[in-house]
């Protein structure tokens, strides 16, 4: 690992010396590549930093031992030396786990789709208490939200939404959150008091780039339609909505969320690229589905991965077997602390697979 690290070292500082280069600067697609690869390693380089000032510390203790007679300046020498020894273990551990396989697509964009399941209105309701959920969650850690398209009930539901989360490191948090989200909760129509069962699937996408997915503009047909919903006569009057028909794979796409044709033909791009690019993705891993299925993170739509109770005002996180028994606040968009432990999970997930 050491040899690898010393290797990643020059390669870093190969980085950071194209990136001030004039012709780098001037071409904005190899600067953007550039600055990823750098970024995903300066955090591995300043950890290896750590670990040779550390191993420069024993060194120097280990020499003044040898060379010393003076028993204060041996007992200090003695005290660096266990703390530099304690400094390189924990690095290492720290540098084992930063050097694990990462998931390529850590750093993308998402898109996240979330459909109502068994429950018929309830589930359209619980589809939109978790859409507010990701948009509170998404401005509290300063990612931005935006909606690419939504098929509303008349209770203020959702039969189905999507929407586009842009941040650094956005699929990297809310990857785990695919899969299919329970509810338990007595339905303001319900007479009786009886609690109803509910489900809502999550779908997160990784944005894909043009560049990953090469699209036949004689593929595509495109249709434009009359916008409906808020937004009064101009709504009413012009054919800004969009429906993209990909004829090789069948994938239908519709935008309507904007007034402007062009941007509705965007967005619906973007969603066409990154339902495509799942597709590839889906087929890959069909490949390696034992593996996935040992991962926190395997985005197994079918499975159910959380159990929301409010009656008890209890989240259950069926994969890692992590409760919270503060509902209303997790509702609120503070996910946080149960990403970081599927993170954990995952993560430990690795390291035992690398002992093995």
């Amino acid at each position: 690992m050491l040899k690898r690290l010393q290797e990643a070292e020059g390669y870093y500082a190969g980085l950071s010396e194209k990136l001030s280069q004039p012709d780098v600067a001037s071409d904005p697609d190899s600067m953007r590549r550039l600055m990823l690869e750098y970024r995903r390693m300066t955090p591995v380089m300043e950890k290896y930093r750590e670990y040779k000032a550390a191993e420069s510390a024993v060194r120097d203790a280990e020499a003044l031992l040898s060379s010393e007679s003076d028993e204060e300046l041996c007992l200090l020498a003695e005290e660096e030396l266990k703390e530099g020894k304690r400094a390189m273990t924990r690095l290492l551990e720290e540098l084992t786990v930063l050097l694990l396989p990462r998931d390529p697509n850590d750093d993308k964009n998402v898109v996240v789709e979330i459909r109502a399941g068994a429950g018929g209105e309830e589930a359209a309701l619980f589809a939109a208490t978790l859409y507010r959920m990701y948009s509170m969650y998404a401005a509290s850690v300063g990612f931005r939200l935006e909606s690419v398209g939504s098929n509303p009930t008349e209770l203020g539901g959702y039969r189905e939404i999507s929407f586009l989360v842009e941040g650094e490191g956005a699929y990297s948090r809310l990857k785990y959150e695919s899969g299919v989200h329970r509810v338990q909760r007595v339905p303001d129509t319900e007479s009786q008091g009886r609690i109803h069962t509910s489900t809502v699937t999550v779908a997160v996408l990784p944005e894909a780039e043009e560049v990953e997915v090469e699209i036949n503009p004689a593929d595509i047909v495109i249709e434009t339609m009359k916008s409906s919903g808020a937004g009064g006569q101009h709504i009413n009057k012009t054919e800004s909505a969009i429906r993209l028909l990909h004829k090789p794979s069948g994938i239908v796409i519709e935008c309507r969320e904007e007034r402007s044709q062009y941007k509705n033909r965007d967005k619906a791009m973007k969603l066409l690229r990154t339902r495509l690019y799942d597709r590839m993705q889906s087929e890959q891993d069909g490949k390696i589905a034992a593996e996935r299925r040992s991962q926190v993170g395997s985005g197994d739509r079918s499975e159910k991965i959380r159990t929301y109770n409010y009656p008890q005002s209890r989240m259950t996180d069926h994969r890692i077997g992590y409760t919270s028994h503060s509902l209303d606040s997790f509702l609120d968009g503070n996910i946080g602390g149960l990403i970081d432990a599927l993170a954990a999970a995952e993560t430990a997930e690795k390291l035992k697979k690398n002992e093995t």
